[in-house]
């Protein structure tokens, strides 16, 4: 019989609230991580990948580690992103639904630091920060770590270069007998560095494989196009997903706003989402993803990170991801929650001799994914250009006497004649053009 949360020590009030969540068994990191942390003895590095329930293994314990008698700031969770700052905060304070006297505030940049100020003024127990607010509320003089008993590096290799800028001047506003908790889906160089320079040298090491309850639902399959059918061959997927949540992963910002146009111009749900947008249009094109108001989300690696929706059932990898680490953080944003998910990357020729070195380098198997047919991708096309047609807005600047000779043209047509007609003219204009025509020629009309 697998552990239960009880059996690692959890108490009461958590074990009400995370049932009630249905955060029923533990994974494997929980598993080897609470017990650790609810000790209080050691600092300690987390190894697992994405979507295995790293929140939970650090955030329970230190729920039920806080004294509610001291009004200080007892723990600090550094995140690389606001986005995912506010999704652990939102965690934490679902953990805590029935601790109310722990107060948890979160601190992260891209919004006015002066109401995060005047919160910090009141009681606080769990701080949750991006490591460039923590530090300008630090030289405010806006918060206090002198009393600070926990620091968490959330996702550390994401953000190693602002903590070996940075982290020196956080550490010295902290008491020295203080633990840190650094959780990680990958271990480069830089974050063993990290280790060595700032956790204890009895640090305690812990890891949990790729086959955890978050991870083993993910489906990664891969598809060779040749460059100039690669943008008819995701729209011929994603129409066969549609009503469903996904997100596009590009390389770049630019690929990231081209692609998200021509989803746009088809008609497909989507935003997108990268880090020269405004933080309120990041956070609105978030808020409408996660209510469900759009389906599809095109995105940069570090844009979409904290994102943690349980409903995505698909990635897209539009561009294959430079760094292992990289494909892991993406993978990781479907199958959440023990759901399952699918991680489909599209590929060039000349990149398929990659996947081997994927599956060796992180532990997962890749199948390939069907190709459409040619007659099924402009069968597709054509579904898309009357879908365009169907949700094109009236234009009332027409002039109404031209309506009324246009209206002349086609009374004597039947609704179904009509239709005939205007596919057989789509069809004749697109009988001998390249098959990613019609996607570009829909871009003027």
């Amino acid at each position: 019989m697998p552990k239960q949360f009880s059996d690692l020590g959890i108490s009461a009030p958590i074990l009400k609230a995370i049932t009630e969540l249905k955060i029923v068994v533990p994974t494997e990191i929980q598993q080897k991580t609470i017990p650790l942390l609810l000790s209080n003895t050691t600092d300690l590095v987390g190894l697992a990948k994405t979507g295995t329930g790293k929140t939970a293994a650090f955030g329970l314990p230190i729920l039920q580690l806080i004294d509610t008698n001291l009004p200080v700031v007892q723990a600090v969770v550094l995140v690389p992103t606001r986005e995912l700052g506010h999704q652990i905060f939102r965690n934490l304070e679902d953990f805590a639904k029935y601790l109310p006297q722990v107060s948890i505030a979160a601190t992260c940049g891209g919004i006015p630091i002066k109401p995060q100020i005047e919160r910090l003024a009141t009681p606080t127990h769990i701080v949750v920060a991006t490591p460039g607010r923590l530090i300008d509320l630090i030289q405010r003089k806006a918060i206090n770590l002198k009393e600070t008993k926990f620091l968490v590096l959330d996702e550390a290799d994401e953000m190693v270069t602002i903590l070996k800028e940075s982290l020196d001047e956080i550490v010295a506003e902290l008491p020295k007998t203080h633990n840190t908790f650094l959780f990680s889906a990958t271990m480069p160089g830089t974050i063993k560095q990290l280790i060595q320079n700032y956790l204890n040298k009895n640090v305690v090491q812990v890891s949990a494989n790729m086959e955890t309850i978050g991870n083993q639902g993910i489906d990664h399959e891969y598809i060779v196009v040749d460059p100039i059918e690669k943008l008819d061959v995701l729209m011929h997927f994603l129409n066969s997903k549609e009503g469903e949540r996904g997100i596009i992963f590009c390389k770049t910002k630019a690929a990231v706003n081209k692609l998200a146009k021509n989803l746009a111009i088809n008609r497909f749900s989507s935003g997108a989402l990268h880090g020269s947008l405004s933080q309120g249009i990041r956070d609105r094109i978030m808020e409408q993803f996660r209510e469900g108001h759009i389906n599809i989300l095109v995105a940069t690696d570090l844009a979409a990170r904290g994102i943690d929706v349980k409903e995505i059932s698909y990635v897209v990898n539009y561009h294959l991801p430079d760094v292992y680490e990289a494909y892991v953080h993406r993978s990781g944003r479907t199958a959440r929650a023990g759901a399952k998910g699918l991680s489909l990357t599209v590929l060039q020729p000349e990149e398929v001799v990659e996947i081997a070195d994927f599956e060796k380098e992180l532990g997962i198997k890749f199948t390939q994914f069907k190709k459409p047919t040619v007659a099924s991708i402009e069968e597709n096309n054509t579904l898309l250009w009357a879908k365009q047609i169907f949700k094109t807005k009236p234009n009332h600047d027409v002039a109404p006497e031209l309506k009324e000779k246009i209206k002349t043209v086609f009374h004597h047509l039947t609704k179904d004649e009509l239709i005939e007609k205007l596919l057989a003219n789509y069809i004749l204009q697109n009988k001998n053009e390249p098959t990613e025509k019609p996607v570009k020629r829909l871009k003027k009309n």
